[in-house]
């Protein structure tokens, strides 16, 4: 490469890194405003450590190979320990890392925000999740209208909380269990469900069937579904909350099948998270959710790509 083109590249990497500025000063209003929407009720910030021995054994979410351990792809496992020790009201921002995560809505290391509450369930945690949203919203002087992609979010509560199994009834030729029969849930979700979803008003998918339950609680009056949801604003998904589980007991009989799920697969098999589990055994009832602070910034930045609210990608480095 000659020294023109040199200094020709370098002057067009300055541009676009100047560009995202804009972007990144919201990125960073809207951390700010979360931190205080947590402290002021009395949450404790937590950090728990990125390099694990044993990330949670998830069939289809791969963890990066670090030394002797893993990069932690949630903090949740370390966080739901705290819990069972006492801890009442934690939250935690911070960096995780998933493999084979690209795309303009994916990054293989991304920023969320995680919470946890004891003696509440995830409908009181939808209920937090909106308030949290909209006083950020109010914060930044947007008020109770988005634009969001040429669509009007309106903010107000309630928000609109929508069943999976009605989801599949009002959107889609086929039923939940038959998608599930099929093996066409994701699928069907994808492109059927999720671009309905949020497009007026925020909206929670909730009551996962209990195989995708991940480390929720099972519904009482129905174990065929899990006490999940997940947030969509403009079709996009922004969060994934549930009650926790914890019968220690049912959550390694889970894990085991993940295990299994990864080893027919031919994919790394996780170790078991030996001291989660025991910690399981004593954590209170509570609620938990995961939010994605990258597209929460790409919903208020009103973009499509998550490259345009970070400040490096991964093939800038």
């Amino acid at each position: 490469m000659s020294p023109g083109s040199k200094n020709s590249s370098n002057g067009s990497e300055q541009r676009r890194l100047a560009a995202r500025k804009p972007n990144l000063w919201l990125r960073a209003r809207i951390i700010q405003a979360m931190r205080r929407f947590f402290i002021q009720r009395h949450y404790l910030e937590i950090e728990t450590p990125y390099l694990v021995p044993a990330p949670a054994p998830e069939a289809h979410i791969d963890a990066f190979n670090a030394g002797n351990g893993f990069l932690h792809t949630s903090p949740e496992l370390c966080m739901k320990r705290l819990l069972a020790a006492g801890y009442p009201k934690i939250f935690q921002i911070c960096k995780c890392f998933r493999q084979s995560e690209r795309g303009d809505r994916h990054l293989p290391e991304f920023t969320i925000l995680e919470w946890y509450r004891t003696g509440i369930d995830y409908g009181d945690l939808m209920d937090e999740c909106e308030e949290m949203i909209i006083g950020l919203s109010h914060g930044f002087g947007r008020g109770k209208v988005i634009g969001y992609q040429g669509l009007k979010i309106h903010l107000e509560s309630p928000w609109d909380r929508i069943s999976v199994r009605a989801a599949f009834q009002r959107f889609t030729s086929i039923s939940m269990a038959k998608a599930l029969e099929y093996g066409r849930f994701d699928e069907v979700m994808v492109n059927e469900i999720e671009p309905h979803l949020g497009n007026s008003k925020p909206a929670f998918l909730f009551d996962y069937p209990a195989s995708l339950g991940a480390l929720s609680r099972l519904k009482e009056n129905d174990p065929t579904l899990a006490e999940r949801f997940e947030l969509y604003i403009g079709g996009l998904e922004l969060a994934n909350g549930f009650s926790e589980l914890t019968d220690a007991a049912e959550q390694e009989t889970r894990f085991e099948k993940e295990q299994q799920t990864r080893r027919e697969l031919g994919k790394t098999v996780y170790p078991m998270p030996e001291k989660f589990l025991q910690a399981l055994r004593y954590m209170p009832r509570a609620a938990g959710i995961a939010l994605g602070v990258d597209r929460l910034a790409m919903v208020f930045a009103d973009t499509t790509s998550v490259n345009d609210v970070v400040t490096f990608t991964p093939e800038e480095l």
